[in-house]
């Protein structure tokens, strides 16, 4: 199931900037941000914010495992547009 992007806006700014930052982190191969300034992870971070706002990055909430995590809207399985 697909978490609204005005739904994310009501989280407290801490729990969505977590969210973001393991994406991140998950998009990288070595798992690290070792080469990476904090201006750096900030420009990441705005824009992951910018991409979850026009809907090229959706939160997807498995009820199955009871997980929520970002993916890419193409990524993801049709089920989760119900």
């Amino acid at each position: 199931m697909l978490v609204p992007y005005e739904a994310l806006l009501s989280l407290p700014q801490e729990v969505l900037q977590r969210m973001i930052k393991e994406y991140l982190l998950s998009q990288l191969e070595d798992g690290s941000f070792s080469d990476a300034d904090e201006q750096q992870l900030s420009r990441a971070m705005d824009q992951c914010k910018l991409a979850l706002k026009k809907g090229d990055l959706v939160v997807e909430y498995s009820e199955d495992d009871e997980s929520i995590a970002i993916r890419q809207r193409e990524h993801i399985s049709r089920s989760s547009f119900n």
